[in-house]
């Protein structure tokens, strides 16, 4: 192999571990925060429902910007987008930790939602770029699977901070941590400027030309990350508050269920690539049967086992459906625009997100219990696996 290959190949797998270092740091944010809101409650005198309010105050603003941050990719270069995002990212996850008040946290994380809105697109533009159509698939869920690695990993780093000097310096070291990758990601990749597109040539959403398929992912999406961001969201809450489990106990028992979706997003590409080829729809419509099932198990459940139990089985399977909607797009997009389409899909994905933390608060803050949220996310989970029948196999 030549010299310039060998070259070109660790540029390529620093880049992927790069992207996949920060897609794991925007997570981490998430699950601290998640942690976080019991404390937060108690530092700003608020309930359940603030609370809820505060965690989709983020998914709101990084919902809106899942569109215009695919479009402004195809425009500018995934380069420029994805080091645009980690400074804004790492510098409002620092200004998180100095909010003086709970209106001022909420318009934190609404910017913070903003700012990070265009790096999924960005990230996976990239990964389209560096690798050829045999190897996308793969490669997608791969770099999706950062996702829950962020969640599994921020409890055991972060949980010690938040018990030894506050919430607040834990998203201060937390921006702090992003600003380094920012740097490492622009070393790596140098030259930065890539080609911007203009006139005739510049991308744009050619709507009615959109595959019907994309749409179907949309809703599947957004059921399935009412159920992710619901649960991440609220059940360190119902850990703490409901269970009377500890700090320290809490440290092991978040990423429980976010290990075992990311293992699912990390071969998910690989099943779908290797044992439902031709038959893609099928993988996503059996794990979105069966994460309707587990839910409906978490519903019933009354021991702290059985909870534990279907929360980690659930995230397994709504992990393979969802990483799978990426996969398989990845395989129905056109190049052009990528970063355009690609944020469409996300779009489902995130609007969930914004739905599932003010949903569950909402729920318990007037139903008093977590059974009626619990029952709720059954219903999201209905909503996938019915959609599922509608995917059209071309």
């Amino acid at each position: 192999m030549k010299n310039v290959d060998k070259h070109a190949v660790a540029k390529r797998w620093g880049t992927f571990a790069l992207l996949y270092l920060g897609y794991m740091l925007l997570f981490a944010d998430r699950t601290v925060m998640n942690i976080s809101l019991a404390y937060i409650g108690k530092d700003f005198h608020v309930g359940a429902a603030a609370l809820g309010t505060t965690a989709s105050a983020f998914f709101l603003g990084y919902t809106l910007m899942q569109i215009p941050g695919g479009y402004l990719t195809d425009r500018f270069g995934s380069k420029r987008l994805i080091i645009i995002s980690l400074l804004a990212w790492s510098l409002l996850t620092m200004v998180t930790g100095w909010a003086w008040s709970l209106v001022a946290l909420i318009a934190i994380r609404f910017l913070f939602g903003v700012a990070e809105g265009p790096y999924p697109s960005a990230a996976l533009k990239r990964i389209s770029e560096n690798y050829d159509k045999s190897e996308k698939s793969q490669a997608t869920s791969a770099l999706i699977s950062s996702n829950y690695a962020g969640a599994a990993v921020a409890p055991l780093l972060i949980v010690p901070i938040i018990a030894s000097a506050g919430w607040r310096n834990a998203f201060v070291w937390l921006g702090e941590i992003g600003l380094v990758v920012m740097v490492a990601y622009y070393l790596v990749e140098r030259p930065i400027k890539q080609a911007a597109t203009s006139g005739a040539q510049r991308p744009k959403i050619e709507w009615r030309n959109i595959d019907s398929r994309v749409w179907v992912f949309v809703v599947i999406g957004l059921a399935l990350n009412i159920i992710t961001k619901g649960l991440e969201t609220w059940m360190p809450v119902y850990f703490l508050q409901e269970r009377g489990i500890n700090l320290k106990n809490l440290t092991w028992l978040v990423p429980l269920p976010v290990i075992s979706g990311g293992i699912a997003a990390l071969i998910s590409g690989f099943v779908m690539v290797h044992w439902f080829k031709g038959r893609e729809r099928w993988m996503i419509s059996i794990a979105s049967f069966l994460t309707l099932a587990f839910m409906f198990g978490l519903f019933k459940s009354s021991s702290l086992v059985a909870v534990i139990t279907f929360d980690v089985l659930i995230y397994f399977v709504k992990s393979l459906a969802f990483t799978g909607i990426f996969s398989f797009t990845a395989q129905i997009l056109s190049e052009k625009a990528y970063g355009s389409s690609i944020g469409i899909v996300n779009f489902g994905g995130q609007l969930g997100g914004f739905i599932g933390p003010l949903l569950i608060g909402w729920l318990v803050q007037f139903a008093g219990s977590y059974s009626a949220a619990f029952l709720g996310l059954v219903i999201s989970a209905l909503v996938a696996a019915v959609a599922c029948l509608f995917i059209r196999k071309k």
